[in-house]
C-alpha cells in the first residue's frame, strides 16, 4: 500500500473523512465509540498525519525555533532541555540552531525559521537583536530573547543580571585578599560578556588598592582559555595577576588547565579563579571551580511560557522582561590557603 490517506481511514472505519478529521483535531466533537473506531483504523493502516498540510492550513507549524550562541556550551544544553520539556507539555517540538557567535549565521537561521513558519522563536542573539526581532514579528512570528534583554520593553525576554554576577565574582576575589585581578573574556560584541565585565569593574571601583586588567579572547571556549593562560604563565610573578574572573566556565577550564598543566602554577595558591554559569563540570574539575550560577533550565522553560502566552494572546498580550538573579557558588579554586 502507498501513502495512507484520511479517506482510507474513513473507509475502513465506516465514517466520513470529516469525522476522521474531527477525531484527529477536535476529538471533543466526536463520541468515544467513534474515536475508538477511527483510532483502530489509524493503527491498522499505519496512518500518519500530514504535518506539512496542517501547517499550511494553520499558517504556522507546531515547532518552535531556538537559536543559541554555542550549542557545545553545557549552559545552553541545559537551557535547551528546559525549553524542550516545556514545549513537549504543549504538544510542540523545538528546532535548535547554533549561531556559533556569528551574526551572518544567525541571520540565515532566522530566515530559515521564517520559511518554516515556526510557531515562534527563542533567540540568544550574537549582537544587536532588534533587526531579527523586527523581521520575525513583522511576519507574525512571536520572539522571546533568552539569556539577553533589550531596553525596548515591547519584546519579552528572559535573562540573568550579569552585571550583578560580575560584581559578585570580583567582590569575592577581593574578599579573599586578591589585589591584582584579570578579567578573561570576549568577544566584546556579546552583551553578556560586556555586562559581566561592567560588574567586575564596579566591584573594583568600590575597593581601593585593587589593580584590574582585561585579557580579551576571540571566543568563549576552552582553547581560548588555554591561550589566555599561556599569556599569563609567561609573565613574571610580580607582574602576574593573583586572580582571574573568566566570562564563562569553558574559558575558566581552559585557564585552569593551562595554568596547572602547562604553566606549573597552583590554583588557588598562586592564582584564584572564578568562572560563570556553574555548569555540571565545574564541581568535577581538577580543582573544583568557584562559579556564578544562573538558572539555565529555568530560563528555557520561562522562554517557552512567554512565547506561548504571546502566540495565544489574541492581541492582548503584554510583553514581560523576566530577570533572574545570579548566585555565587564557592569551591576550591578560591579557597583560602
Amino acid at each position: 500500500m502507498g501513502v495512507v490517506s484520511v479517506k482510507d481511514v474513513a473507509a475502513l472505519a465506516g465514517v466520513s473523512a470529516g469525522t476522521v478529521s474531527n477525531v484527529l483535531n477536535n476529538p471533543e466533537r466526536v463520541s468515544a465509540a467513534t474515536i475508538d473506531r477511527v483510532q483502530r483504523a489509524v493503527d491498522q493502516l499505519g496512518y500518519v498525519r500530514n504535518g506539512a498540510a496542517r501547517q499550511l492550513r494553520a499558517g504556522h507549524s507546531r515547532s518552535i525555533g531556538l537559536i543559541v550562541l554555542d550549542v557545545g556550551n553545557p549552559f545552553f544544553g541545559e537551557l535547551i532541555r528546559g525549553a524542550e520539556d516545556k514545549a513537549v507539555e504543549a504538544g510542540l517540538t523545538v528546532l535548535v540552531s547554533d549561531s556559533r557567535e556569528h551574526p551572518d549565521r544567525e541571520k540565515t537561521q532566522v530566515e530559515l525559521f521564517e520559511e518554516q513558519r515556526v510557531r515562534g522563536v527563542l533567540l540568544s542573539p550574537v549582537v544587536e537583536a532588534w533587526p531579527a526581532v523586527e523581521r520575525l514579528r513583522s511576519r507574525g512570528i512571536p520572539v522571546v530573547l533568552v539569556d539577553r534583554a533589550l531596553s525596548d520593553t515591547s519584546v519579552s525576554s528572559v535573562s540573568v543580571n550579569d552585571v550583578a554576577g560580575g560584581e559578585l565574582a570580583v567582590a569575592h576575589l577581593i574578599e579573599q585578599g586578591r589585589r591584582h585581578i584579570a578579567f578573561v573574556g570576549g568577544p566584546m560584541n556579546i552583551r553578556q560578556v560586556t555586562d559581566r565585565l561592567e560588574g567586575a569593574r564596579k566591584a573594583v571601583s568600590e575597593h581601593s588598592g585593587v589593580a584590574f586588567e582585561v585579557i580579551e579572547t576571540r571566543e568563549l571556549t576552552v582553547p581560548a582559555g588555554l591561550d589566555a593562560a599561556a599569556r599569563l604563565a609567561t609573565r613574571e610573578a610580580a607582574d602576574r595577576p593573583d586572580a582571574v574572573f573568566a566570562a564563562n566556565d569553558l574559558l575558566a577550564f581552559g585557564v585552569l588547565q593551562g595554568l596547572i598543566v602547562n604553566g606549573g602554577l597552583r590554583v588557588p595558591d598562586d592564582l584564584m579563579l572564578v568562572g560563570y554559569d556553574d555548569i555540571d563540570f565545574a564541581q568535577a574539575a581538577i580543582v573544583p571551580l568557584t562559579s556564578i550560577r544562573q538558572p539555565a533550565r529555568r530560563i528555557g522553560e520561562t522562554g517557552i511560557e512567554l512565547l506561548l502566552a504571546e502566540a495565544e494572546g489574541s492581541g492582548d498580550f503584554t510583553p514581560r522582561q523576566v530577570v533572574y538573579q545570579p548566585a555565587l557558588v564557592k569551591r576550591a579554586s578560591t579557597a583560602s590557603p
